[in-house]
């Protein structure tokens, strides 16, 4: 009988037990194996090179560097590197942050055991796969107006419970500056108050906790 040509998998991941959990739900396919694992964003780019996989499962929050950062750095020297992120992050701005940095596959680490194996051949064979409910997301916020970065700063800012004046200091603008810039963000998102746009920024990936 021919041997079936196997699609070969990076995983990277900074927790062990997800590790082998993804180890061995991979490895139980006769079409799949884990080839190499990295812990953290500056050392997949190094295992990326010696193994060259098929497929590498990403998460998105890593040491040393993100998953969206190590996505980048590959895909300048292996342009056609296929990634699938993993993560416990919903969110429609993380989603979109991912994609453009080159993932194919978005899976939410609750659905692994259900949607890994067949989320890592339809990206293999050149499709792109997200859950419904992260399809939902994105086109429930696809109109919407982005923050700038301003805007985004200042809302860290807030997130931190800086009150407006400590935030214009630390960004060396105008309190009121600050306040038009809150006033934008309230609207943006559709908030009733500071600390109401901080919840919605955190479900949605702009900023993170």
């Amino acid at each position: 009988m021919t041997d079936v040509k196997q699609i070969r998998v990076l995983t990277v991941d900074d927790h062990h037990l997800m590790r082998r959990g993804i180890a061995g739900e991979v490895n139980e396919q006769p079409d799949m194996k884990v080839v190499a694992e990295a812990v953290d964003g500056k050392e997949a780019v190094v295992v990326f090179r010696a193994h060259r996989p098929d497929v590498t499962l990403m998460d998105l929050r890593l040491p040393e560097a993100s998953g969206i950062e190590a996505m980048i750095e590959i895909r300048k020297e292996f342009p056609e590197a296929r990634f699938i992120v993993l993560t416990t992050v919903a969110g429609d701005i993380q989603v979109v942050r991912a994609f453009e940095a080159g993932a194919r596959g978005y899976l939410l680490k609750n659905l692994l055991r259900t949607e890994l194996v067949e989320t890592i051949r339809a990206v293999h064979a050149g499709k792109k796969k997200v859950p419904p409910e992260v399809a939902q997301l994105l086109a429930d916020h696809f109109t919407e107006d982005d923050l700038t970065q301003r805007e985004v700063e200042i809302l860290q800012g807030v997130a931190k419970g800086y009150s407006n004046k400590i935030v214009a200091d630390h960004l060396n603008i105008s309190e009121n500056t600050v306040k038009n810039h809150v006033k934008s963000i309230l609207s943006k998102l559709g908030a009733s108050d500071r600390t109401h746009a901080v919840v919605i920024a955190l479900q949605r990936g702009i900023i993170e906790s």
